[in-house]
């Protein structure tokens, strides 16, 4: 077993040293970022061919993709904005195509179909300049992935080794990423700090996306101070945390740090519940570890901002005077949504109608940023079948196996996703994917296993 961990180890200090060469050769040489990302979902596609997905190989490459999907984005790297969203799929439904699906997946079989019906509602109700295409594909792109996600991994064992791996498919170019930003914006001294989100300091892309990848990736690395036994590798994955979790912070968008936060406390409830009394003073001193790093990483942030991030995180302007809405405008987005419900509960409005309707009733043509309500709004009463069973499905998967560490963590970022950024990349379906696997340990319950199998 130790063996095994420093063969881990290895691999894991190299792909951290291929990873942080990444992201330097894409800030020296931007124009190489197509041929770098070409490069690499050709040699997923070869991987997953040759080995037939006996791996689960076809799970990592679409990990790789769904955490780097907002670092390809952001040095134009993808070759149409979905790109990311599109490979997941793909490699998902080749991975299946090697090696099947569950039999109780009709659920999300039943979710995808759900989806389609307001593809065509929408040609009753769209206006001469809607642009049809773009809109179905922004819309419904994240959906789908969500769903074929689930299909791929509901009732799929895998080793907990594999498991590992698809971590760090998930967290390596969120790390080129921050790596990136350390060179793009090394510090806020003379750049204009915007409240709404903090461009300068996200190398000029989306705030809200890129606090996002951030925020999983505090997560990742959190989690990994607890499960990875090397003080040499806790340490690296502390520096990493300061990083990752500093370039979250000052992108002045709350909601991915707060999502990583709240995702480690619930992967903690579990974890602690599973500590025997020997490991529980260990873990007290990682959780306080932990904390340090947070506070460190909170104070050197509230040194560079000159005290503005509190003001953004307790919900006050520049002058620290309380703001009225602590959604930024989120709120009255839903309220459009929930009134379209309203008025077409059983068909929706269609899928993509939401930005033209608010301009319609607003005079604001601006994207939904909450999946539940865009689903009811675009959707109708198939909306509310979908939302039952994106929600239902993953609970009685729960309490009829719990043998999953991450479960609650994975289902709290997909669920505070889709309510503060909607389905805009493809992790929080990803990741939703991921809290229906089944993760076999292969020194534990053989019998359960082979019952499993049988199913």
């Amino acid at each position: 077993m130790k063996n095994f961990d420093r063969i881990n180890n290895q691999f894991y200090l190299k792909m951290l040293m291929l990873h942080l060469g990444y992201g330097f050769i894409i800030y020296l040489f931007p124009g190489l970022a197509k041929v770098i990302l070409l490069g690499i979902m050709a040699s997923f596609t070869f991987v997953i061919i040759d080995r037939k997905n006996k791996g689960n190989e076809a799970l990592m490459a679409a990990a790789y993709i769904a955490g780097g999907e907002v670092f390809f984005r952001q040095t134009s790297a993808v070759f149409f904005y979905e790109t990311g969203k599109y490979a997941v799929i793909i490699f998902l439904v080749i991975g299946m195509f090697f090696k099947g699906a569950s039999s109780k997946t009709v659920p999300f079989w039943i979710y995808l179909l759900i989806l389609f019906p307001g593809v065509i509602m929408v040609t009753f109700t769209m206006s001469y300049d809607f642009e049809f295409r773009k809109q179905v594909a922004f819309n419904l792109a994240g959906p789908v992935c969500l769903g074929v996600s689930a299909l791929y991994c509901y009732y799929k064992k895998i080793k907990k080794e594999d498991f590992q791996r698809v971590f760090l498919m998930l967290l390596m170019p969120i790390v080129a990423q921050a790596f990136y930003l350390l060179f793009y914006t090394p510090s806020l001294d003379e750049v204009k700090i915007s409240f709404s989100g903090n461009y300068a300091s996200t190398g000029g892309f989306g705030p809200n996306q890129i606090s996002t990848a951030m925020g999983l990736a505090v997560f990742l690395l959190a989690t990994r101070l607890f499960t990875i036994k090397s003080l040499r590798i806790n340490i690296i994955d502390s520096i990493l945390l300061i990083m990752v979790g500093y370039r979250g912070v000052v992108s002045f968008s709350r909601g991915g740090i707060v999502t990583g936060i709240l995702c480690l406390i619930a992967f903690l409830i579990f974890f602690y519940s599973k500590q025997d009394l020997k490991t529980i003073k260990k873990t007290n001193l990682k959780i306080i570890g932990v904390v340090i790093i947070f506070t460190v990483v909170w104070m050197f942030t509230s040194m560079e901002t000159g005290g503005l991030i509190g003001n953004r995180y307790t919900n006050r302007n520049a002058l620290g005077q309380v703001e009225d809405d602590i959604t930024t405008g989120r709120m009255e987005l839903i309220e459009t949504e929930l009134s379209a419900f309203y008025h077409h509960p059983i068909t929706g409005i269609g899928v993509g109608k939401g930005k033209e309707y608010r301009e319609e009733n607003l005079g604001i043509g601006i994207a939904s940023h909450n999946e539940l309500s865009r689903l009811l709004a675009e959707h109708g009463i198939l909306g509310i079948i979908a939302l039952c069973i994106i929600i239902i499905v993953p609970i009685t998967f729960w309490f009829k196996f719990k043998n999953n560490f991450y479960f609650l963590a994975f289902v709290t970022f997909w669920f505070m996703t889709i309510n503060h950024s909607a389905m805009r990349i493809a992790l929080p379906g990803f990741v939703y994917g991921l809290a229906l696997l089944y993760i076999v340990d292969e020194k534990k319950n053989p019998v359960h296993r082979k019952r499993l199998a049988g199913q």
